[in-house]
């Protein structure tokens, strides 16, 4: 067993400690779908690079597709969010998804083998990881933890406060541009190994369960850490006993937990106000 869910172990466990860093900073800037639209835009890079070149979804030039859409994408979300103030970014992420998914969809109608191709994305292939896949993880999430280390601060500064960004006179375009850029590597490379449908719960679902328990970012990660990990078991076992796929399996686990912690939390709230009303 251990053979088997090894390296799909170790490549979730690497998958949730980037994405969950970066899901702190997606709930601070409000863009919770920002994951599922730039999956879904470097996924219609990688079917334009199967039809035009004939080449897998795990290829260089599928990568490099992929980048190149999620790279355009980041730098359209940077430029809306600081000239269109009519509507929220949110609805512009909301809307360049739709497009996404109808482009997809159209892509996948004329390419060969095209619902095996959709398949592969929604839901990965964390089962057949490889050592490759593990060394490339690592050393490209490196690289952009790297970067976060570097630029922490500005980065967190808009992350913190966009008008207050604005404020200290930071140039937000280029610090949102820079942060687009950083999550679309770690998605167009996430999403190639574990599918939309993980990739998404890592990067929301642990942070927002840090979130509900500490505002101190050491142990929010520290819980996401804790979450990411246990869920990756549970979520690996299930699969490996019941033949489930594991990227939903390990999504559904996520899910629990933080159904878990919001009525712990909930019911600590108010055991608490019915303290402070005995006081009175």
């Amino acid at each position: 067993m251990i053979q088997i869910l090894g390296l799909p172990f170790l490549t979730c466990i690497l998958m949730s400690s980037i994405l969950g860093y970066l899901g702190i900073h997606v709930l601070k800037r409000e863009v919770i779908f920002i994951d599922i639209a730039l999956a879904q835009i470097a996924a219609v890079g990688s079917i334009v690079a199967h039809l035009a070149f004939e080449v897998h979804g795990d290829s260089l030039v599928a990568y490099v597709c992929s980048f190149g859409c999620v790279s355009l994408a980041a730098a359209f979300y940077a430029v809306i969010r600081s000239r269109i103030f009519q509507i929220s970014l949110e609805a512009v992420i909301g809307i360049s998804y739709a497009i996404a998914a109808a482009a997809a969809l159209f892509l996948v109608g004329i390419a060969p083998g095209g619902h095996i191709h959709v398949q592969n994305i929604l839901s990965g292939s964390l089962l057949w990881t490889g050592w490759k896949d593990v060394v490339v993880s690592l050393l490209t999430f490196s690289a952009v933890g790297f970067c976060f280390c570097i630029l922490r601060k500005p980065l967190t500064n808009v992350s913190n406060g966009y008008q207050q960004a604005l404020d200290k006179r930071i140039t937000t375009i280029v610090w949102d541009f820079i942060f687009y850029l950083l999550l679309g590597v770690v998605i167009t490379l996430s999403v190639q190994i574990g599918g939309v449908v993980v990739v998404f719960a890592y990067l929301i679902i642990p942070a927002t369960i840090s979130v509900i328990i500490s505002s101190r970012l050491a142990v929010q990660m520290m819980i996401i850490w804790a979450a990411a990990t246990v869920a990756s078991i549970t979520g690996l076992l299930f699969s490996y006993y019941l033949d489930f796929s594991i990227g939903p399996s390990v999504a559904l686990f996520l899910g629990c937990e933080l159904i878990l912690i919001a009525i712990v939390a909930r019911f600590r709230r108010g055991m608490s106000s019915l303290e402070d009303k005995s006081r009175l």
